[in-house]
């Protein structure tokens, strides 16, 4: 398999749009990478770029250590499973699947093995006669998988593969897909908006906003450790609470004032919320590290009115309001509050983050290496 390396790539369309901005990203042979942000963030177009599929305006992009930039798509030695499958609704599961090797006029005996191959690693055996109207939509995605699979490709890329399934088929193919990267153990890229898909698949995340990377981590790095406020919010579900605090000092000590509750910062996070005394930063706090309490806690309570609730069966999700903005806390199953009380709830301060107002920065943790 490769390395891919994209260094200072940008895109920019005619009529000097910008897609994306300068990134720089190293993914390591047999890497399962995923590029995961909103609609529009440059994501898709980064995969195109390394796949030819669109050019590159400036940077430099390596499989391999070869600069691939005025190489044609079907010379970089790459596969690609799109959105939409992209079958061929005349052929047989068989024949799409071979279609590339037929191109490359691939030995017959070659295309049977790498097919029959490609089908019993999918569980696609018995479909091989089929048609693709014939096949549910998780079986067609296995198809396109299975056609990008016999090509023995350098470099697997995946646009979005799943988002035409549903909640089910969803966490199927994901579990799929995973499996077949250890198999393969395959230099994988995989876009998608979805951050469980994100989480739940990639051994690196590369976090997109604004056609600007903003976090390039393990996936379990980025939910304890993001670098600013859009990383913290995305990557995590449901998505980390926000409101605004005052910065203030009293008694010696660093406090958190929201006007309603205090907060008391742990040490460390005194230790740089200092330089903010008489200012306000953004409090972030997970809904699963906000922890009820039957009665007010000595210390860090949050006494707040219950505006909604959602009993899930392995836990209920209690929707607050601070500040006009809805909080969320994960609570065990047995907390059922009515609409309308006031609950108390205290924040795991170990766990809680702290944003500069205007740069959204995670102040507390200014060690966070940027390697892009």
């Amino acid at each position: 398999m490769a390395k891919v390396e994209l260094k200072g790539v940008t895109k920019i369309y005619d009529g000097n749009v910008l897609a994306v901005e300068k990134s720089n990203v190293t993914i390591e042979d047999r890497e399962f990478c995923v590029f995961v942000g909103p609609s529009g963030c440059g994501k898709s177009t980064t995969l195109r770029m390394v796949a030819g599929l669109e050019d590159i305006t400036a940077g430099e992009l390596y499989i391999d250590g070869e600069l691939m930039n005025d190489v044609p798509p079907k010379d970089r030695n790459i596969a690609m499973v799109f959105q939409n499958y992209a079958l061929y609704p005349h052929m047989s599961v068989f024949d799409n699947m071979a279609f590339g090797l037929k191109i490359r006029k691939t030995d017959k005996a070659e295309i049977q093995r790498r097919v029959e191959e490609a089908a019993r690693i999918l569980d696609l055996t018995t479909y091989l006669d089929r048609k693709p109207k014939a096949l549910s939509g998780g079986q067609r995605q296995r198809v396109a998988v299975g056609r990008a699979i016999v090509r023995s490709p350098k470099v697997f890329l995946f646009d979005e593969p799943l988002s035409n399934l549903d909640a089910k088929l969803r966490v199927q193919m994901r579990a799929e897909i995973s499996d077949l990267h250890n198999r393969l153990q395959a230099t994988m890229i995989y876009v998608t908006h979805d951050q469980v898909e994100a989480m739940t698949m990639g051994t690196k995340i590369v976090v997109m906003s604004e056609k600007r990377i903003q976090q390039i981590g393990e996936p379990l790095y980025l939910y304890n450790h993001p670098i600013n406020k859009f990383v913290a919010g995305f990557i995590g579900t449901p998505p980390m609470n926000f409101f605004k605090v005052s910065i203030v000092e009293k008694g010696g000590k660093v406090l958190a004032e929201e006007g309603t509750f205090t907060l008391t910062p742990t040490d460390v996070q005194q230790k740089h919320l200092k330089a903010y005394v008489g200012k306000e930063v953004w409090f972030g706090v997970r809904p699963e590290d906000l922890e009820y309490h039957d009665a007010p806690a000595a210390e860090n309570n949050m006494a707040v009115k219950v505006t909604n609730k959602e009993p899930l069966g392995a836990e209920t999700h209690v929707f607050v309001q601070v500040q006009n903005i809805n909080v969320v806390a994960k609570c065990e199953p047995s907390v059922n509050p009515q609409l309308g009380d006031t609950v108390n709830f205290t924040p795991k301060m170990e766990k809680v983050k702290f944003f500069d107002m205007e740069s959204e920065i995670n102040i507390c943790e200014p060690e966070i290496e940027k390697k892009w």
